[in-house]
């Protein structure tokens, strides 16, 4: 097992300036008129690909044993099962089922 790992300043400001980015780029699709499934799955990804680049350079997953970074894709994984699970039951529901 190796030390600790320091994780230059260049990978976390570039990691930084890639989160602010993606921030503002999730406000603006907001602003988008995105039809209804598709606005949730762009905000997933989006919101994926920042958790992602926070594990893999601030948590420094980047740089650690290999097995951490294949439970987070697992991890991934599963969780996109079941949003898509989730997605399935509500875009099919009929429109007045749960109106009390």
């Amino acid at each position: 097992m190796s030390g600790h790992h320091i994780i230059p300043m260049k990978a976390l400001m570039g990691t930084t300036f890639a989160l602010l980015i993606l921030t503002i780029l999730t406000v603006a699709v907001f602003y988008f008129d995105i039809p209804s499934p598709f606005d949730i799955l762009v905000a997933l990804f989006l919101a994926s690909i920042k958790a992602t680049l926070v594990c893999m350079f601030f948590m420094g997953l980047y740089y650690d044993e290999k097995i951490n970074t294949i439970v987070l894709v697992f991890s991934f994984i599963f969780f996109f099962v079941f949003i898509g699970i989730t997605l399935l039951d509500t875009l099919f529901r009929d429109a007045s089922f749960g109106i009390w």
